[in-house]
């Protein structure tokens, strides 16, 4: 591509792509689902879940995330009884906020841990809802400090990260002899 055609592009261009993958990507799910009901009969009973969300990622290239209980594995789709809910992860330089969204299940049915391993692992369960996700935190968080609020179907999970600030060390006072 030119200077000049890549001049031209715009935002509409950018959003035009974003677009098109988002079609083809519908499309191939769309298509896998129905090879997958034509050549085994379905035996899940529960809800199908499926979503994506769309960000620009620091290159400038869009990063499409699915959530949902419809994973691919070995090229096919399969139907899970987890869903895997729609998380955002937010890094404000002193904490980390992770905000997952899970309708329908109760407060105490929530289990949230993060391991050795800087891993926060979201399980819920309730009568007919089960959810499950693993957030990579970053490695400067502190996993004593983290707090947790649930309210209307939204999980937000507040973990203060180590000071920046690296220490000189302590000043020594030099005596006269």
């Amino acid at each position: 591509m030119s200077f000049w055609e890549r001049r031209r592009r715009s935002i509409f261009d950018l959003f035009d792509d974003i677009m098109r993958e988002m079609e083809e990507m519908l499309f191939g799910l769309e298509r896998e689902l129905d090879m997958m009901a034509r050549s085994t009969p379905i035996e899940y009973r529960g809800p199908i879940v499926y979503g994506f969300k769309i960000t620009i990622g620091p290159d400038g290239k869009p990063i499409i995330e699915e959530f949902g209980n419809i994973r691919r594995r070995r090229g096919r789709a399969e139907i899970s009884e987890e869903i895997e809910p729609l998380v955002d992860v937010f890094d404000y330089g002193d904490k980390v906020v992770v905000v997952a969204e899970m309708p329908g299940v109760d407060k105490d049915k929530i289990d949230v841990r993060i391991t050795k391993d800087n891993r926060l692992i979201i399980k819920a369960s309730n009568k007919n809802k089960k959810y499950y996700k693993e957030v990579e935190l970053p490695p400067d968080v502190k996993p004593d400090t983290a707090k947790a609020k649930y309210k209307n179907g939204v999980l937000e999970v507040v973990i203060e990260k180590k000071s920046e600030k690296k220490e000189e060390g302590i000043r020594v006072k030099i005596e006269e002899e």
